[in-house]
């Protein structure tokens, strides 16, 4: 999960010095979403290739105004680049030292490749979301309320702010996950959402069903 372990270094960094058409031609050629600008090995910002495409004939040095300067620290973790990822819409982000010296990139590709072989994302699962006031939040109590039901948990994590209640998304592999949800609630839980079928539904519905055909008769 650490930063330095997943630095890539085969997409070019540029100078001031090099031109608008070059550093855009190359940001196509790797299909990223934007360029880097560095002096002297040193980073200085980003340009997106949607800017330069737009720009008049000329150098990098006459955007200097337009760099965008966001990168990550090479002694930070992977989780650190999905709020930049969204924030500055790349599918890129340049990796510096703690003296903003250059080292490479990681792309957005590297990131999911790594989630991809993460029990919370390679496992099939029911996904559930349940809520709670903050005050009586505990992510003990949440995976003790699935154990206890002979459930496993394959991931879980904080997925919203209501107001005064959080939201947390479980990712679970259970035979009894109606027991799960019963005893959420019996514990306080609201459950919000859940990805999977319910074996009471299922059953009210085939009830229904018959009540039905009974009724044509």
């Amino acid at each position: 999960m650490f930063i330095k372990d997943y630095i890539s270094k085969d997409y070019p960094a540029f100078n001031t010095s090099a031109s608008i058409e070059e550093a855009n031609e190359v940001a196509k050629e790797f299909g990223y979403s934007h360029i880097f600008i560095k002096k002297k090995g040193f980073y200085l910002g980003a340009l997106s290739q949607q800017f330069l495409e737009e720009s008049a004939e000329g150098t990098l040095a006459t955007l200097e105004h337009h760099f965008e300067k966001f990168a990550l620290l090479d002694d930070g973790n992977i989780l650190d680049s999905i709020k930049l990822f969204h924030t500055f819409n790349s599918n890129v982000v340049p990796i510096i030292t703690k003296l903003e010296k250059y080292q490479g990139y990681l792309s957005c590709d590297d990131v999911f490749c790594e989630f991809a072989k993460y029990p919370l994302f390679s496992e099939n699962g029911a996904l559930l979301v349940v809520q709670i006031n903050k005050r009586s939040y505990s992510m003990t109590d949440v995976c003790k309320i699935v154990e206890s039901n002979n459930g496993k948990i394959y991931g879980c994590y904080i997925s919203a702010f209501v107001e005064d209640d959080v939201q947390i998304t479980l990712k679970i592999s259970s035979e009894n996950l109606s027991s799960i949800d019963e005893t959420f609630e019996r514990y306080g839980y609201n459950v919000v959402l859940k990805y999977y079928d319910d074996e009471k539904e299922e059953l009210l519905k085939d009830r229904f069903g018959f009540f039905q055909k009974y009724m044509e008769f």
